[in-house]
């Protein structure tokens, strides 16, 4: 599975004065893989993803991910070392992001752990008028989407590297995002580990005031007891509504991934969540 960006410790109390994992599919390819020394940096250049983008500017906190840097094939490393600087950012807190410069005027939806790619390019390239900003840690598979979104002319995607609180809290202005996506996450099942979840009541409240008015939040498991803890969650956010009582049926614009595909084959029941960010 890929990495979700993490659950805060705790946050800021005035959110304005400032992940998950998606499905992850094996790849196996011919190429050999480009996995660097120890010690020694991927992309010395500066050409693609740094290893910790926010360094020691911001707090260590709890965290739902593991940066996975290893594995990376030529291909996927050739993709990041031409794209990054064009697509990518790497989330070091110190900055603003200019969303409408980034997407060219698009609307944004952030997408917050999207493993290899494969379902993110597929919402891409059906809906071109929207952007979607995918934030991940995982080094392979932020490469294969850069190459996914140049092989099938997708122009609409960018990658951002790093910890999605911070991004979400330093770098995206309120109510900038036309809506959040947040994938089969990481469920650690562990009682001791549930501290480790993304959607906990201070991720929820924080990612509502970067939501424009109306955008939707979508989120997706199928661990029964996550999928029961992200409604209890998101209904307890005031600045959303559900768009349905309970639990959501299975949008059309979600595509079935490999992921999911083994989760129904071992008879798990996936629930899709739809809310609204109030007016």
């Amino acid at each position: 599975m890929s990495e979700n960006p993490a659950t805060p410790k705790t946050l800021a109390a005035d959110a304005d004065a400032t992940g998950a994992d998606a499905a992850v599919t094996t790849v196996t390819t011919a190429a050999p893989a480009a996995v660097p020394r120890r010690g020694k940096p991927m992309f010395p250049d500066g050409t693609g993803p740094a290893a910790d983008p926010a360094g020691s500017h911001h707090e260590r906190r709890i965290r739902s991910f593991q940066p996975r840097r290893s594995r990376v094939t030529a291909s996927q490393g050739e993709a990041l070392r031409r794209l990054w600087p064009k697509w990518g950012v790497d989330v070091d807190g110190l900055s603003r992001l200019d969303l409408d410069a980034f997407f060219d005027g698009l609307p944004v939806v952030l997408e917050i752990g999207f493993g290899m790619g494969e379902a993110t390019a597929q919402m891409a390239a059906a809906a071109p008028e929207t952007g979607i900003l995918g934030c991940d840690v995982h080094t392979p598979g932020q490469g294969h989407l850069l190459g996914l979104a140049e092989r099938n002319g997708l122009s609409n995607i960018r990658v951002a590297n790093g910890d999605a609180i911070i991004l979400l809290r330093e770098m995206l202005p309120p109510a900038s995002l036309a809506g959040l996506r947040v994938y089969f996450p990481d469920p650690w099942p562990k009682k001791r580990h549930h501290k480790r979840r993304l959607i906990q009541p201070e991720f929820v409240a924080l990612a509502a005031t970067r939501l424009a008015p109306g955008a939707l939040v979508h989120c997706a498991t199928d661990w029964e007891p996550y999928a029961e803890q992200m409604l209890e969650v998101l209904s307890a956010e005031p600045a959303l509504e559900n768009r349905y009582q309970d639990y959501a049926p299975r949008p059309d614009f979600r595509p079935l991934t490999k992921f999911e595909g083994q989760g129904l084959d071992k008879g798990h029941t996936v629930h899709d969540l739809l809310f609204r960010r109030r007016a």
